[in-house]
């Protein structure tokens, strides 16, 4: 199970960031999971919303320029070192982690949840399922 990701490339301004908060949040889409990637002229703005479809059109309507990506949202424990039930698995199976990020929120066991944006999404999921690492598909949108 994988769920969508939205990208965008913001210019590096005051503001940018604000303009897209303020036409999700009118149309009542919940940003669920944010990781933000700078250089000096542009951001890149990760994130998965309650509402993904919705997201988009919003997004496109506004004239942004909206990728999407299938990640892995994975529950983790609430620990030291519990992250590697997650890396070691990928790394024996030679899946290349590209970024992760946290998940505003916790599962329904009440563990930390990371957005992973890995290089083989379909592979990752049964090496992940294999060993026992709880993926979550389209019911992170309600969480």
């Amino acid at each position: 199970m994988s769920v969508k990701q939205i990208s965008v490339s913001l210019d590096n301004v005051p503001g940018q960031f604000l303009r897209v908060s303020e036409y999700l949040g009118s149309e009542g889409i919940n940003i669920r999971a944010i990781s933000v990637a700078d250089t000096s002229d542009i951001s890149t703005v990760r994130f998965v919303s309650d509402n993904p479809e919705k997201t988009v059109n919003v997004l496109k309507s506004h004239g942004y320029s909206v990728k999407e990506t299938e990640v892995l949202a994975v529950e983790i424990p609430d620990h030291p070192g519990a992250l590697q039930a997650v890396l070691k698995p990928l790394k024996a199976a030679d899946i290349n982690v590209l970024y992760l990020y946290t998940f505003l929120g916790k599962g329904e066991s009440g563990q930390p949840i990371v957005i992973v944006g890995v290089d083989r999404t379909e592979e990752a999921i049964e090496v992940l399922n294999r060993n026992w690492v709880h993926t979550f598909g389209k019911e992170i949108y309600a969480l």
